[in-house]
């Protein structure tokens, strides 16, 4: 994730939270009803900690981490959830989870370190984990409004590079809605077994 992307996140993250604070969300209860109970869970890219918090409600122990510092600030408020300061390079593991949730996070990686993500988040999945990936859709890779990066992907791209990495896909949910700079983009998520 550019420095960028990061410096954005860490000045918005009020902002950030109170767009994303009042929206229920059907595939994060779908998600959360998958998981075995009791399970070990890792939101990647939590921001501020909104599915975290509710996978910990449900009562899942739920890992939350996040490259900015002001993020995970306001995810480590909310009970049950252990938030780290941790870039997507950073993940490391074998067996450890359950289930993966990357809510429109890894679009921020690079093509090129799109692979790598994908294999690390392989490999700490408990055999048969549910991973949860929600993406833009779309070509090519560049800053938004606000100078966030992106990477996008058409929907074939990126169940291939799923596919590549070893994920048995499941389903997926396609939508349309305005993001932090307010821009209506359509959206892609996938659901996979690892």
């Amino acid at each position: 994730m550019s420095d960028d992307t990061l410096r954005i996140y860490n000045e918005k993250a009020g902002e950030y939270a109170d767009l994303t604070s009042d929206s229920s969300d059907p595939l994060l209860d779908d998600f959360i009803a998958r998981l075995p109970q009791g399970a070990s869970v890792l939101d990647l890219g939590c921001g501020p900690g909104d599915a975290a918090a509710a996978m910990a409600k449900a009562g899942h122990k739920v890992d939350a981490l996040d490259g900015s510092a002001e993020m995970v600030a306001l995810a480590d408020t909310n009970p049950g959830v252990t938030a780290k300061l941790a870039t997507f390079e950073q993940l490391q593991g074998c067996d450890l989870y359950a289930g993966v949730w990357a809510n429109f996070s890894l679009l921020h990686a690079s093509r090129d370190a799109f692979p790598t993500h994908l294999a690390a988040i392989k490999e700490a999945l408990k055999p048969g984990g549910l991973f949860h990936i929600g993406m833009k859709l779309g070509t090519g890779a560049g800053p938004d409004r606000l100078g966030r990066y992106y990477t996008y992907y058409t929907q074939e791209e990126l169940e291939d590079r799923m596919t590549e990495a070893g994920f048995t896909l499941i389903d997926q949910h396609f939508g349309t809605s305005a993001g932090l700079d307010g821009k209506m983009a359509d959206w892609i998520v996938v659901r996979a077994h690892g």
